[in-house]
C-alpha cells in the first residue's frame, strides 16, 4: 500500500466550524454594537474603528513577511481584534492611540507568541491595557453630544442612580462598543443560538459577579445599582465576545465553570474596592494566564485501569 497514512493522538473530534467560519461569526454578532456605537457618536466613531482594523491587518501582514511566515490574514483574526479594539475606543480618541494599541495588540500579544491558537492572553485585551496604562487620560475621557461627562459606573460609586432605561439601550457615554447592552445581547444570543460560543462561560461569570455585589457592596439589593453594575461599562462586551474566546478560554466543561466563577470574582473586586469603576479588561487577562493550570486541575480523567500485574 503506497498511500500514507497519518495518525494522530486522541482526541479525534470534527467539527464543521472552521477558524474563518468562528471568526466570522462572530464579527457578525458584532454588527448591531458597532451600528449602533456609530449612530450614537458619529462618523468618527467609524473612522476610529475602521483605522484599528486596518492596523491590525497591516501589523500581521508586515509581520509574517518580516518573519517570512506564511500568510494568516485570511482567518479574520486580524479584523476581529481590530473591531474588538475599536469598539474598546472612547468615541473620541486621536487615532494615533488605536494604531499603537493594534500593533501591541497583534506583534506583542499575537505574533511573538506564534500567531492564532499559540498567544496567551486574548490580543484585545492586552491592547486595551497597554493603552489604558500607557494613555490613561485619553482612554478614560468620555463625551456624549459634545459634552465629556462621567460614566454611569462612576455615577453609582458615587452613591447616586442612573438611568437603568437609557443605560440598558445604550443613550449614555462610554466606548464605541459597550454603552448598548441591548445591541451587545442581540450579538450574543446570535452566538449562543449558532453554538460559537459555551453558555458556561458568560453564565458563570454573571452569576458570580452578581453574588459578589450583592455581598460585599454594600448596596444590598439596591435594584439602581446591580443594573447599572450589569448593564454599564464593558461587562457584557467582556463576557460574551473577550472571555470566550477559543485560544485563551478553556477546553473543558468544569474548566469553563471556574475560570467564569473567578471573572466574577476579580471584576467584583476590582468594581468594588478598586479606584477604577471598570475592571473587566484586568479580570479577563488575568483569568487567561490562569487557563493552563485551571485545564491542568479539570482534565477529565481517563477510562480504564491499567492491570500492572499482566505485564
Amino acid at each position: 500500500m503506497k498511500e500514507n497514512i497519518n495518525i494522530s493522538n486522541s482526541p479525534h473530534i470534527k467539527d464543521g466550524n472552521t477558524t474563518n467560519s468562528i471568526m466570522l461569526s462572530v464579527i457578525i454578532s458584532l454588527i448591531p454594537a458597532t451600528i449602533y456605537g456609530v449612530y450614537h457618536f458619529g462618523i468618527y466613531s467609524l473612522i476610529i474603528i475602521i483605522t484599528s482594523i486596518v492596523a491590525c491587518i497591516l501589523s500581521e501582514y508586515f509581520f509574517n513577511i518580516i518573519t517570512k511566515r506564511e500568510n494568516s490574514i485570511k482567518d479574520y483574526s486580524a479584523i476581529l481584534t481590530g473591531l474588538l479594539l475599536g469598539l474598546n475606543m472612547p468615541p473620541r480618541i486621536p487615532l494615533y492611540i488605536p494604531i499603537l494599541g493594534s500593533i501591541f495588540a497583534i506583534v506583542i500579544a499575537k505574533m511573538i507568541f506564534g500567531g492564532l491558537g499559540q498567544n496567551v492572553v486574548n490580543p484585545a485585551i492586552a491592547g486595551r491595557i497597554f493603552l489604558t496604562i500607557s494613555f490613561a487620560n485619553l482612554m478614560n475621557s468620555f463625551s456624549y453630544d459634545a459634552i465629556s461627562g462621567p460614566t454611569p459606573l462612576y455615577i453609582v460609586k458615587q452613591g447616586m442612580d442612573t438611568n437603568i432605561p437609557n443605560l440598558f439601550v445604550g443613550n449614555i457615554s462610554g466606548t464605541i462598543g459597550e454603552v448598548s447592552s441591548l445591541a451587545l445581547l442581540i450579538g450574543a444570543i446570535y452566538l449562543l443560538i449558532n453554538k460559537i460560543i459555551d453558555y458556561r462561560i458568560p453564565l458563570s461569570y454573571f452569576l458570580s459577579f452578581l453574588l459578589f455585589i450583592l455581598i460585599f457592596s454594600g448596596k444590598g439589593s439596591n435594584i439602581n445599582y446591580i443594573l447599572a453594575q450589569i448593564f454599564g461599562g464593558g461587562l457584557i462586551l467582556g463576557m460574551f465576545f473577550m472571555a470566550t474566546d477559543y485560544v485563551t478560554s478553556p477546553v473543558t466543561k468544569f474548566g469553563k465553570v471556574l475560570y467564569g466563577i473567578f471573572l466574577g470574582i476579580m471584576t467584583g473586586i476590582f468594581r468594588v474596592y478598586g479606584k477604577s469603576t471598570e475592571g473587566v479588561s484586568y479580570s479577563i487577562l488575568l483569568a487567561n494566564l490562569l487557563v493552563p493550570s485551571i485545564e491542568q486541575i479539570t482534565i477529565p480523567k481517563a477510562f480504564g485501569v491499567e492491570n500492572i500485574n499482566e505485564k
